[in-house]
């Protein structure tokens, strides 16, 4: 019963769609325009800075909110002390909520089941679980979209990042390893049409929105 409310609350709260709900708030149809993506990126791209870098933040924050609040309520604490788990599986519901986050951000029952990539509301959950590791991956991002200007390359680099630094750096359990693995492969598999177009030369570079007068 446990697991399943930790996957019940990490969905709601991961299908809470911030991107489409600012959108809507300025009269767009963020699932009509740009790459009809309901994430930060799209957003910001459409609407500019400002509604971009909130829906950013709030994404962020739901992620981080899947992850963490097993953590503060003590959810595993009966099952841990009845059936003395591995030291690893303290974490299984805060992985769980998170997991269930990322299915609920990427097809939320609230937009029929369209949503973002991911890349927000993972890095908000890993920065609690795997914080070292996943400001090495931010670091990743931030140098390859600058030398670059495409979002989706500066995404899968970062993604293939996040479970060599947990790897190499080791601050996580083998079982969050093994989860930043699974995260990152999530993430690439929703970028796969990037990765086709980058191949094929055809992906858009990030172009903020123009100011109007």
């Amino acid at each position: 019963m446990n697991y399943l409310v930790a996957a019940a609350l990490g969905y709601l709260l991961g299908s809470l769609p911030f991107g489409w709900f600012v959108a809507r708030l300025r009269g767009v149809n963020i699932f009509e325009v740009g790459s009809r993506s309901s994430g930060a990126t799209n957003v910001r791209r459409v609407l500019g800075k400002g509604p971009g870098n909130l829906v950013f933040v709030l994404d962020v924050l739901k992620g981080a909110a899947a992850a963490g609040w097993p953590l503060l309520v003590g959810l595993h604490r009966p099952i841990l002390a009845t059936l003395m788990l591995h030291r690893d599986q303290h974490a299984i519901f805060c992985l769980i909520s998170l997991a269930a986050a990322l299915l609920g951000h990427s097809f939320s029952c609230f937009t029929r089941f369209k949503g973002g990539k991911g890349v927000a509301t993972g890095t908000g959950g890993l920065l609690v679980l795997l914080p070292s590791s996943t400001l090495v991956a931010a670091i990743v991002w931030v140098v390859a979209f600058y030398a670059t200007g495409y979002v989706s390359l500066a995404s899968i680099l970062a993604a293939v990042t996040l479970p060599l630094a947990a790897c190499l750096i080791f601050e996580g359990r083998p079982l969050l390893v093994i989860t930043a693995m699974l995260i990152s492969l999530f993430v690439i598999g929703r970028h796969r049409a990037n990765i086709g177009r980058l191949i094929a030369g055809t992906e858009n570079k990030f172009q903020k929105k123009k100011d109007e007068a």
